[in-house]
């Protein structure tokens, strides 16, 4: 979904955020963005391949504007109480 077609659209101050899933973005399509200025910088909680490997185009570059966290965002003991609930009620539903 991410291209270079889709950046090429965005403004040069644009700031591209992804938490969904990695694949959305194509990351050398991204880092070529970041590197010619056709956006300001991303943020980034997913990448296409978890974890990473180390030639990864994103990790290469050295970009100030290039933020890369751990996608562990259900990591929290209220998001696993919250999966754990959730997970409960649709095995009780599907007993049921």
């Amino acid at each position: 979904m991410v291209d270079s077609r889709f950046l090429g659209q965005m403004k040069s101050s644009a700031f591209l955020i992804n938490t969904a899933r990695g694949p959305i973005v194509n990351e050398v399509d991204l880092a070529h963005a970041l590197a010619n200025g056709t956006i300001a910088g991303a943020g980034l909680d997913v990448l296409c391949q978890e974890p990473p490997e180390a030639n990864n185009s994103l990790l290469q570059l050295k970009h100030q504007n290039l933020i890369i966290t751990p996608h562990t965002a259900w990591a929290s003991k209220e998001s696993q109480l919250e999966l754990f609930a959730l997970a409960r009620k649709n095995l009780e539903e599907y007993l049921q």
